[in-house]
């Protein structure tokens, strides 16, 4: 398998985005890159203490958790990926491998689309040639699962062009979206070179439309909620019609969908790799947005509620985005990759791991928050600029 991910984790390959060691200017970033580095080594020792006998993490009903797990320790730099697996990293493949269904999705007790798309994205990353044909069935899963109902083609339905869970699901949803096109762009360099025959792709602009319907922006969103009010405009809520914000009456009597932090991040990355332009009125807006709520201290709009995916998905969608400092409303700029890996280093526990006080969407789970947490790291590590 072509590398892929270890120095473009977050597709910055796929973007165009490079760099020149030669020419790149003195890295003010050495102290805190020697850090992390020590920090995701600890964190993924911490990791590797976890896993159970059979190869798994956590709670084998989620093969996600596993897959995380193991995205943290092939993304580590210690890790030369041109030598065999150590035995645990191997284990952990093997099982989350016997973990795909005839469909293609690798999932068990339902949440098929998440726990495929974070399976998706640890195979990639592993970089073997032996996963190729898992990835390729896994792709076509998280394809087949892209809504279009009501009328085809034609985007009539609020969900059409979003993904949810699965197909059994109600509605679509832009954390799903976000998972599977993140591991449909990240996998894509598995079928251009047409080994694996001719394979079918995601309806982009179709997602594209529902990743419009997901955005505070009514210049570009059809949809009767969408608000350009001075706190929510440009950003994103969970799923059309529903904010897991909650919502804020407007002194014209209309009731906004508050947008939120962690999953407006998710809407960045997703229009990126859906091939918006930095220009596009889209990406404007929820960049303004995003300067204008940055901080570390919480997730804008949820407080501590999925503060580590929000951490994750932030270092992910700006170092896609090619953003060295994000600009503030206040004229100012952030450097958010120290920033952000200061905040981090600082939660780490004595014994490597990371957890979050407030239990929403699972954080709870040292397992699932540590894997975060040092995938972040990894991202911010490999994307500081002029970094071989």
């Amino acid at each position: 398998m072509k590398t892929i991910l270890r120095h473009s984790l977050a597709g910055l390959a796929l973007l165009g985005f490079t760099a020149s060691a030669q020419d790149a200017p003195p890295n003010p970033y050495l102290s805190i890159q020697h850090e992390m580095k020590l920090s995701i080594s600890r964190g993924n020792d911490w990791l590797l203490k976890q896993q159970h006998a059979d190869g798994y993490w956590a709670n084998p009903e989620l093969p996600a958790l596993t897959a995380l797990a193991l995205t943290a320790l092939v993304r580590d730099p210690a890790l030369d990926l041109k030598k065999p697996f150590p035995e645990a990293i191997q284990k952990g493949f093997d099982w989350l491998l016997k973990q795909q269904k005839e469909d293609g999705g690798i999932y068990n007790k339902g949440l098929g689309v998440y726990n495929t798309a974070t399976a998706v994205t640890a195979l990639v990353s592993a970089e073997r040639d032996v996963f190729e044909p898992a990835i390729v069935r896994a792709r076509k899963y998280l394809i087949d699962n892209q809504w279009d109902i009501d009328k085809p083609k034609e985007n009539d339905n609020k969900n059409d062009g979003g993904i949810g869970y699965g197909s059994s699901n109600d509605h679509t949803d832009l954390s799903n979206t976000y998972l599977a096109i993140e591991a449909l762009a990240l996998s894509k360099k598995v079928i251009e070179d047409g080994k694996h025959g001719e394979q079918p792709d995601l309806d982009w602009d179709a997602a594209i439309t529902f990743l419009s319907r997901c955005q505070n922006l009514e210049a570009t969103n059809d949809q009767e909620w969408a608000s350009d009010d001075e706190e929510n405009k440009g950003g994103f809520i969970y799923t059309p019609g529903d904010s897991k914000a909650g919502t804020k009456e407007l002194p014209d009597g209309r009731t906004a969908l508050r947008s939120y932090g962690s999953i407006s991040y998710a809407g960045l990355l997703s229009m990126i790799y859906a091939k918006l332009q930095a220009d596009d009125p889209r990406v404007v807006a929820v960049k303004e947005w995003l300067g204008k709520n940055y901080t570390m201290e919480e997730n804008p709009g949820m407080g501590q509620q999925g503060l580590y995916y929000y951490y994750q998905a932030m270092s992910k969608a700006l170092a896609a985005a090619g953003i060295d400092k994000l600009p503030l409303e206040n004229g100012g700029t952030a450097d958010w990759r120290n920033d952000l890996a200061t905040s981090l280093l600082t939660k780490q526990r004595e014994d490597g791991s990371w957890v979050n006080a407030n239990a929403r969407w699972m954080e709870s789970d040292p397992v699932l928050v540590t894997s975060y947490t040092v995938m972040a790291l990894q991202q911010v590590y490999y994307s500081i600029p002029g970094k071989p």
